[in-house]
């Protein structure tokens, strides 16, 4: 188990007219840094809490912030935090513990897309406003400090990991126009220079991501 987080996560129910949702919420002892791509709480700095949220297919709220906001407000959290939205059902999580390393991925690939794709395909500047079922949101933790560069370093290795295994699993795309990242480790601490694919924690998040990946993809008939 990897000290930054409880794990496993609360798992907190809601329902929305017949669905029942659910979020995954992790409370941090302590303030951690995270690095994340999320609608919420994204960018570099401390957080007190990490959370996934399912959503219902045809998620089209305005606001997603506000809307992670509540959703933390009635879990009880408090602080800065970073919160995601997916309509995978979260309950389904694919978690990877290996080398000191975690991994929490939820893995939809149901619109999957290749990031260099041609301008027509491209969607408008609010394309990641309403996650759609085909969404790959993770949730990394280190149990080593990483230096800022490192950390945006990292981000890089765990994407290339992630669209390694989409490839291996003959997905047709690099991920998806809605997948969102969070790597937290320790705030203190000697800080690890590097987060690339050959660095002693990259290395060892690829190979967690990647399995976390594989093992996450849905089967033949599923999202």
């Amino acid at each position: 188990m990897n000290a930054l987080l409880v794990d496993p996560p609360e798992l907190r129910l809601r329902t929305e007219g017949t669905l029942e949702l659910a979020a995954r919420f992790w409370r941090l002892a302590d303030p951690t840094l995270v690095i994340s791509s999320a609608p919420l709480g994204g960018g570099l700095g401390l957080r007190h809490w990490v959370c996934n949220a399912q959503v219902p297919h045809g998620y089209d709220g305005d606001d997603p912030k506000r809307d992670l906001v509540l959703l933390a407000t009635e879990a009880g959290v408090s602080g800065p935090g970073a919160g995601m939205m997916t309509a995978v059902n979260v309950r389904t999580a694919s978690i990877v513990r290996q080398e000191g390393v975690y991994v929490d991925a939820t893995v939809g690939v149901s619109g999957p897309q290749w990031a260099a794709a041609d301008d027509r395909f491209t969607e408008g500047p609010d394309e990641a406003r309403a996650p759609g079922v085909g969404t790959i949101n993770m949730v990394v933790a280190l149990p080593e400090r990483l230096s800022d560069g490192a950390l945006v370093n990292a981000v890089g290795t765990a994407t290339e990991a992630k669209a390694q295994a989409l490839w291996e699993a003959g997905v047709m795309g690099t991920g998806t126009a809605t997948d969102a990242l969070c790597i937290l480790c320790p705030s203190d601490g000697p800080a690890h220079p590097y987060g690339g694919p050959r660095s002693t924690w990259g290395s060892r998040l690829a190979r967690a991501v990647r399995l976390a990946v594989l093992s996450g993809l849905p089967r033949p008939g599923h999202s």
